[in-house]
């Protein structure tokens, strides 16, 4: 079983930045994808950012595209979301996901190629 565990969320204001963080423990794999994903009250879990293990491969919602940034420590089994510019819409708790398989690409944008998910970490904007 793997465990992930969230950090780094907080309140902020439009236009500021916030980094999360996401550890993963127990059973690991030799290569998995790590995902970002995000639900906001009212809403369906949309996907964020995802990124290979090799990290020579990352995906973003058109959404977050140029706003944030994917990145992994594997030494750590941490990955990170550097957010910048954030908008009150991007108001949401931030779920990280764990996918012990190989990159296929915009399949990593589908919550049910997950199968082990944090507890969240709630991000809040403010205008």
């Amino acid at each position: 079983q793997v465990q992930l565990a969230e950090s780094g969320g907080g309140l902020v204001q439009a236009g500021g930045s916030l980094r999360l963080s996401c550890a993963a423990s127990g059973r690991t794999f030799n290569s998995y994808v790590m995902g970002w994903f995000r639900q906001a009250p009212g809403k369906e879990r949309e996907f964020v950012a995802a990124i290979s293990w090799s990290a020579g491969s990352t995906l973003y919602a058109d959404s977050v595209k140029g706003r944030f940034t994917i990145s992994r420590d594997n030494a750590k089994n941490t990955v990170y979301l550097q957010l910048t510019s954030l908008k009150p819409e991007d108001t949401a708790v931030y779920y990280c996901a764990f996918r012990p398989a190989i990159w296929m690409g915009d399949r990593q944008k589908e919550k049910r190629m997950y199968n082990a998910w944090g507890q969240g970490t709630q991000v809040t904007v403010s205008s």
